[in-house]
């Protein structure tokens, strides 16, 4: 074995010996830290320019350096870099590639940082532009719930508890229900954004660098909010991942929520809604069918994303300070919840602005579940009955309901004066479906002229968040 064999890496001078072949493919992560070249790049590009700066680097060292890690940059969007597994990572195979083509200067690149702090900003402006494509995407879906909303705020359909048929509510209501739900997972996706927005950059191995650098200059050119505190906590920090993660678990978990309704309401039991065919596909075997897979798919990939938060957690529980090795455990999890929360919100942006809605079938599921007998209930309060005693002369009606097959609208007004003397004629105007949505004419209530409203105010929250 030669000394060539045992220092063909650009941290092998210490080592007598190469690293074992198996070793070296299991400790590389080149194979999925490649995708944050770009980052790389930009992040070295703003440590040269730093370094010039406060004159570590000469002007022309710089603009060598700069070029160089461009060049570099077009290579690997033409496919036409190679990557090394003996390179390791994404940062060394950049920076051995800028050596070759621009020499020595090309190893200056690398005084006052790390690959600690390195990957660390590599990270962070991997995620911050990834946040920013998957904001843009939620607010493309809210947008869609509203103007389904609006297309369907006066359409009927049963509400819900314990999955058995409560009160009747909107369809448009039910829609902006879930745009809540997105409206939250969007507040904890910018929150999350700006306490990860800090720069490690200079924060070197854990401890910070001997040279003259400027961490305030660098974290400007790369759009920080300013550098980090503390560089033992700059390197070694991954909370931003796990708190990612943990919105993207909220995210996938109102995602399956929808995806198990939408499941449900297509098929033949409920036909409340239609998804276009594009979203569906048929079975091998059964011609008549037609399935949800891409509601399916997605209440499934919930479970992965939950995975990956637990799985980071784990990853750093038990981390002494600072940067450990564990740490390249924290890519793959995070870069797979990122891919995965923008394909199911982008299969849901196209989606639900072609759902149509059954009306009538909803109609009539609202009325065959007694959905209005609240409603009996707080007509017979307004005649003076207690709630209690209301509560119980409507449950004898219902009893009644159940045994002769028919709803509360449509027994005649002896057979319910028979429970309770005070209702009267007027009581088929709180029974109909129109009248009960009708009534709940209050800020956060199912009637048609609540929920245009609501989508007026949705859209103008979309308004000053698209505007951000």
């Amino acid at each position: 074995m030669t000394k060539q064999d045992t220092t063909d890496k650009l941290w092998g001078g210490r080592f007598t010996e190469a690293t074992d072949a198996f070793v070296e493919r299991f400790t590389a992560s080149v194979d999925f830290d490649r995708r944050m070249y770009h980052h790389d790049i930009r992040g070295s590009i703003a440590h040269a320019t730093m370094l010039a700066k406060v004159g570590v680097l000469t002007e022309e060292e710089r603009d060598q350096i700069i070029n160089g890690l461009r060049e570099i940059e077009a290579e690997i969007e033409a496919g036409a870099f190679e990557w090394s597994v003996k390179l390791e990572d994404v940062h060394m195979n950049i920076e051995a590639r800028l050596t070759q083509k621009i020499g020595i200067t090309g190893k200056k690149l690398h005084t006052g940082r790390s690959r600690n702090d390195q990957v660390a900003t590599d990270i962070r402006l991997y995620l911050r532009d990834e946040v920013d494509v998957i904001a843009a995407d939620l607010l493309r879906l809210i947008a869609a719930l509203a103007d389904l909303a609006e297309r369907e705020a006066d359409a009927i359909m049963p509400g819900f508890t314990h999955l058995q048929t409560a009160q009747p509510v909107t369809f448009g209501h039910h829609m902006l229900a879930w745009a809540e739900m997105l409206k939250r997972d969007f507040s904890r996706l910018l929150d999350c954004r700006e306490r990860f927005n800090v720069s490690p950059l200079g924060a070197a191995a854990l401890a910070g660098a001997t040279y003259p650098i400027d961490r305030q200059y660098t974290s400007e050119l790369l759009g920080f909010n300013g550098p980090a505190e503390n560089s033992l906590d700059a390197v070694s920090d991954r909370d931003f991942a796990i708190e990612f993660c943990s919105f993207a678990s909220l995210l996938m978990m109102h995602l399956s929520r929808f995806s198990e309704e939408l499941v449900l309401w297509t098929s033949a039991q409920f036909n409340f809604i239609n998804l276009p065919d594009r979203f569906c596909t048929g079975s091998s075997i059964m011609p008549q069918k037609k399935n949800p897979d891409v509601p399916e798919l997605i209440r499934g990939k919930s479970g992965r994303v939950s995975g990956h938060l637990i799985s980071l957690l784990m990853l750093m529980k038990s981390q002494p300070l600072a940067y450990n090795k564990d740490n390249q455990e924290d890519k793959e999890p995070l870069f797979d919840a990122i891919d995965t929360v923008k394909g199911c919100l982008k299969a849901y942006g196209d989606m639900m602005p072609a759902v149509s809605v059954n009306r009538d079938s909803m109609a009539e599921s609202a009325r065959r579940g007694f959905s209005t007998a609240t409603d009996l209930a707080d007509y017979l309060v307004r005649k003076g009955l207690p709630f209690r005693d209301a509560h119980e002369v409507v449950g004898k009606a219902v009893a009644l309901g159940v045994s002769s097959g028919r709803d509360l609208s449509e027994m005649s007004l002896e057979e319910l004066r028979e429970f309770s003397t005070d209702i009267d004629a007027d009581v088929f105007e709180v029974l109909t479906l129109e009248g009960s949505v009708n009534a709940r004419n209050h800020i956060g209530g199912t009637a048609p002229e609540q929920v245009r409203a609501a989508v007026v105010r949705t859209r103008e929250w979309l308004k000053r968040n698209t505007e951000m």
